[in-house]
């Protein structure tokens, strides 16, 4: 699969930091209270990363911005056929949310990007545990024995035509880190 993947640069729309270091807790806000990711239970920043076989280029971590807080943000993708958009994401709660697929046409189609807790919980819309700290920052201390969790979610891209780009949701709740596209099989 890995072959027909291409992680795409959002690098332009991260507007949160969402992770921090044990010694700088306060720089993280995922959240209105100020929690964060322990940067020491993620993968360095700028590295490739596989997860359930599709690779993500994650974000630079502990310098700056490293997600995008949805606020109806247009990614523009390389022209193509697509199958899924996979995304790398965490959500304040857990979210249920529609992206828009633009296609080069002018047809856009509503589809659903659902997100579990950040906070330790089962995947509630069957997603892929991507990443785990497993401690809590909170502005002034590290929480120990409360978990963060970053998901691997795909949203299907059902027309078959040329996409051109996607339309995150509008809602400040789910963050998204890092984005692939996978290519539809040639001949398919």
């Amino acid at each position: 699969m890995t072959r027909l993947c291409d992680p795409v640069d959002i690098s332009g729309h991260r507007n949160n930091t969402a992770v921090s270091a044990a010694t700088d807790t306060k720089a993280g806000r995922f959240n209105v209270w100020g929690n964060s990711f322990a940067a020491e239970y993620l993968p360095a920043g700028g590295s490739l990363v596989h997860v359930a076989g599709v690779p993500f280029r994650f974000p630079p971590v502990c310098d700056g911005p490293d997600n995008v807080r949805c606020e109806g943000q247009f990614l523009e993708v390389p022209e193509g056929r697509y199958d899924w958009v996979h995304v790398l994401a965490a959500s304040e709660r857990r979210c249920e949310d529609t992206v828009g697929m633009h296609f080069a046409d002018g047809a856009v189609d509503a589809e659903p990007l659902r997100v579990s807790d950040f906070w330790a919980a089962p995947a509630w819309f069957g997603e892929v545990r991507a990443f785990e700290s497993l401690v809590m920052h909170y502005p002034h201390h590290v929480q120990r024995n409360v978990s963060a969790l970053m998901w691997a979610q795909r949203v299907p891209v059902t027309r078959r035509a040329g996409l051109t780009g996607v339309r995150l949701p509008r809602n400040i709740a789910v963050h998204v880190f890092a984005v692939t596209l996978q290519r539809t099989e040639a001949g398919a």
